[in-house]
């Protein structure tokens, strides 16, 4: 079902993936001309419609001192896909899986493993999944910004 956001709706959702721990309510209730009490029913609307389903902290996973953050680029049969995508989910190791609309490479999964080894042992589990593993990658860095659409709060003076 697609819901049609109003302005409010889109900045609120715009602010939570900017910075959902430090943005208040009443933050964006002056900068949109409501009330703190709107914004929170708000809120509590979009996440009971399914808009917002989650919130998730970012991990440096360098500094948390796990170096070794990587992308493994799968290939899984259309019809397996999202059963086999949410399965990897459940290999220790795994920290995000990503569902992609192409034959191949359709399931992109992080993985954060100690070694080569624990690397390895993933890469196996993903295999013995059903997930063919076409190509690893090593993650340096990792960024993300909030979709600009959503950005519709009036320009401050």
């Amino acid at each position: 079902m697609t819901w049609n956001l109003d302005e409010l709706d889109r900045y609120i959702v715009y602010c939570l993936q900017e910075d959902a721990r430090n943005v208040s309510s009443g933050t964006i209730a002056e900068r949109m001309g409501v009330s703190a009490s709107t914004v929170r029913n708000r809120i509590h609307r979009l996440e009971d419609d399914g808009i917002i389903t989650e919130y998730n902290a970012r991990v440096d996973f360098e500094a948390a001192g796990s170096q070794l953050h990587t992308l493994i680029v799968c290939t899984a049969p259309i019809p397996e896909r999202s059963r086999l995508a949410k399965e990897a989910l459940a290999v220790d190791g795994v920290v995000d899986v990503r569902e992609v609309m192409t034959g191949e490479e359709n399931v992109h999964v992080g993985i954060v493993g100690t070694d080569s080894n624990d690397l390895n042992r993933i890469g196996e589990e993903l295999d013995e999944l059903g997930l063919e593993v076409n190509d690893e990658d090593l993650i340096r860095a990792e960024y993300t910004t909030p979709y600009s659409g959503f950005d519709v709060a009036p320009e401050e003076e």
